[in-house]
């Protein structure tokens, strides 16, 4: 009937325990209504979740785009722990069990984070029967996430002057400390600050003035793109040596994406490349680290490509895209690289057809091709030998009869088909779509490098348009540290931080590769 319900204080008068009675009753169907209610919403939003959950993981035609899709998760989740919080307020046995769940879900907090120990003690320590003095036989402990907003504190740096009594004209004092911006306000940790929220979480710079705004600090968007300016001609040595290490890896990743810039002459926005190369030899247990350099180039020709990877002869995975093939046959002669090209090109292509359900042979190639990834997700992490030997077993059987199938196909139909196209594109791109049945290390398509640009692609969603080419050529260095930084689990922060200081207080040339972030990796984790 009610919580802690006094049995003795139950009127004896028939009227007034029916009055009780009726009240008590109509609460109880208050709150079951209430309950069914939240139930129902609940219900609704669960559907609607699994129905993002579809969207995201199912056909690729039902799927949203990415950013869509997390803040639509965000939303219906953030609604449901609503719904339970209101439900718990008038359900102490609901609370009880998901405070529970809770605290045996939530795992341990981070070791490195600092503790602050807060300690409550009963507000009297005596023995409520002898007044004696109590003594500790145990605590119950209790973490949780605490924050303390961003702060901002002014560092002052100062340099006595010494002088000698006896010697007229002696004075000494130590020499003023290097800085980034000479002059100017900033330590180095501010200006990886601006650089990581540019960079790595998509703010653009007037947003971050906003924020500094509300901090009391006053400090202009063309201030802030100063700090980036000089910060990305200090770093531009770094870039460029990791460009070169990448360059003299086994295998690499090649892919481009549009980035579009200011056209200061027209006044109006052009289309602009960022050009990437990537390596990830973690799939079949390579010890070289991931890394990913982006290039901006004003075009897509031929001749970015060939700038981007002049000399490299290893294996280059990539699209169909031509400015790549011509890197197989370099214009000066010599050895090129070794093409392999790209399964899940070709299966978007087939995907492409198949999602409008009037194409029955595209519907058969994806059925086919999805074995193949199949036997991937299986050997994924395995040595290359291992990889290979399946591979063999396994794999080149089915692409055998795959091609073999698709010559077929081909056969039957009208040449201009849409079907047609597709067919002839994985034909014609077979030598190289077979590669990766001859070596270990070869993956299965360019998902690697799709990976690495697809940072890039939201920070160009946020700040539109990038300050002209030289603007495409900071963009395209600064998120080449920040996503190699990502790569090897290495916060952006820190390593910038470092790495600005180092080089303003002038880092030798000769040891520049000790800069590249995978160093940071163990000896900057904590």
């Amino acid at each position: 009937m009610g919580a802690g319900l006094d049995m003795q204080s139950l009127p004896d008068d028939p009227e007034a325990l029916r009055a009780l009675l009726a009240t008590t009753l109509a609460r109880c169907e208050a709150l079951t209504e209430e309950r069914d209610t939240l139930a129902a919403r609940n219900e609704r939003l669960r559907h609607l979740l699994d129905k993002l959950q579809r969207m995201q993981f199912g056909r690729r035609s039902e799927q949203l785009p990415e950013d869509q899709l997390q803040f639509a998760f965000e939303e219906v989740e953030a609604s449901l722990a609503g719904n339970e919080a209101e439900a718990e307020k008038r359900s102490p046995e609901l609370r009880k069990t998901n405070t529970a769940q809770r605290r045996a879900g939530r795992g341990r907090l981070p070791a490195h984070l600092p503790r602050v120990e807060v300690v409550l003690m009963p507000e009297s320590t005596a023995c409520p029967c002898c007044q004696g003095a109590l003594i500790e036989i145990g605590a119950d402990t209790a973490e949780r996430l605490d924050v303390i907003p961003a702060r901002f504190r002014v560092l002052v740096t100062k340099r006595p002057k010494l002088a000698c009594r006896a010697c007229a004209g002696v004075v000494v004092q130590a020499p003023a400390p290097a800085r980034l911006i000479e002059g100017g306000m900033p330590t180095e940790a501010t200006v990886a600050h601006v650089l990581v929220s540019r960079y790595a979480d998509h703010l653009p710079l007037y947003r971050q003035a906003q924020i500094l705004a509300r901090q009391g600090l006053t400090i202009g968007r063309e201030v802030l793109a100063s700090w980036v300016g000089v910060a990305a001609v200090e770093i531009a040595p770094v870039v460029a040596r990791l460009r070169e290490i990448l360059l003299t890896s086994a295998r690499l990743f090649a892919d481009e994406t549009t980035m579009p810039v200011l056209d200061p002459g027209r006044g109006q926005t052009k289309t602009g490349f960022a050009w990437a190369i990537a390596r990830d030899d973690r799939p079949w247990g390579g010890t070289d680290p991931p890394a990913v350099v982006f290039r901006y180039a004003p075009g897509r020709g031929a001749e970015h490509a060939r700038a981007l990877l002049a000399g490299y002869t290893g294996i280059l995975q990539c699209d169909g895209y031509a400015a790549y093939k011509g890197l197989a046959a370099p214009e000066a002669g010599g050895p090129g690289a070794t093409l392999v090209f790209c399964w899940s090109h070709v299966r978007r292509g087939f995907y492409d057809l198949a999602r409008k359900n009037t194409a029955p042979i595209a519907t058969e190639a994806l059925a086919r091709i999805a074995v193949l990834y199949a036997v991937e997700a299986e050997v994924r992490g395995k040595p290359p030998d291992e990889r290979w030997a399946t591979r063999q077993a396994r794999s080149r059987p089915l692409v055998e009869d795959l091609f073999a199938w698709l010559e077929q196909q081909l056969a039957r139909l009208p040449g201009g088909s849409p079907t047609a196209a597709v067919i002839r594109y994985a034909l014609n791109h077979r030598e190289g779509l077979q590669r990766f049945l001859e070596d270990g290390r070869i993956e299965l398509d360019t998902n690697t490098v799709e990976r690495a640009i697809r940072p890039l692609v939201l920070s160009r969603k946020n700040a539109l348009f990038a300050s002209g080419d030289d603007g495409g050529r900071r963009w395209a260095d600064l998120a080449s540290l920040v996503e190699t930084c990502k790569l090897n689990g290495v916060d952006p922060q820190r390593y910038l931080t470092d790495l600005l200081t180092r080089l303003v207080h002038g880092w030798p040339n000769s040891r520049i590769d000790e800069l590249m972030p995978w160093h940071w990796a163990d000896t900057k984790a904590v």
